[in-house]
């Protein structure tokens, strides 16, 4: 386990980070976050890692970038989890959103970027997950632009030497196998069976 014993360890990102932790008498909501935790306090609760979430629904890299001090360096982890992008993505193909408004990828690489350099300091571990998108036709206009935004959380996971998680690889294998609603209605926002891929993706890395 690459996670330090006694590590405050942050989770930040949107909905599927988020997964109702504002309903959830745990605060860690009902998805990867909390199957996580539940696995690192049951196999590994000698290393006493206390887990937070700091997802919301909706968010941005321009939402992560506006709550950046308030909920990661105000919070002061040890370890600190990413995974944000896919309503950066969805939002660039809705055409009620304005142009302005829409956040193509060389901002999100540009402002990902700043974030992770202010924080890499000052943390022990840096786990950086992709974006996802439940499609496997990578022609797909959507799937296409996650592709992109995948690279550039790889490319900064490289940079700063941070523990990549390819998520999206580990649900194209699965859907070879089973359909898309086995895991999602709208292919983004998924069920406990999805939530458990996320999981495992992250323990695989950080094992």
């Amino acid at each position: 386990m690459k996670i330090h014993p006694h590590s405050k360890f942050v989770f930040i990102g949107d909905s599927i980070t988020d997964c109702g932790r504002w309903q959830s008498k745990n605060s860690l909501g009902n998805g990867y976050v909390n199957q996580i935790n539940a696995l690192l306090q049951s196999d590994y609760s000698q290393m006493g890692i206390d887990v937070i979430n700091k997802g919301i629904s909706g968010d941005t890299i321009r939402d992560l970038n506006n709550r950046w001090e308030r909920d990661v360096l105000a919070e002061a982890p040890d370890w600190l989890s990413i995974m944000i992008g896919i309503n950066d993505v969805w939002q660039q193909l809705d055409n009620l959103i304005p142009k302005n408004r829409k956040i193509f990828v060389a901002e999100y690489e540009h402002t990902l970027d700043a974030l992770i350099a202010s924080v890499s300091p000052l943390v022990k571990g840096l786990v950086l997950m992709t974006p996802y998108y439940l499609q496997l036709d990578r022609a797909d206009p959507m799937r296409a632009k996650r592709d992109s935004f995948g690279a550039v959380v790889q490319k900064l996971a490289k940079k700063y030497e941070a523990i990549f998680v390819d998520t999206q690889a580990p649900f194209d294998e699965n859907l070879q196998k089973k359909d898309v609603a086995d895991f999602s209605t709208d292919r983004v926002h998924i069920n406990l069976a999805g939530h458990k891929i996320l999981a495992k993706a992250f323990l695989n890395a950080v094992k």
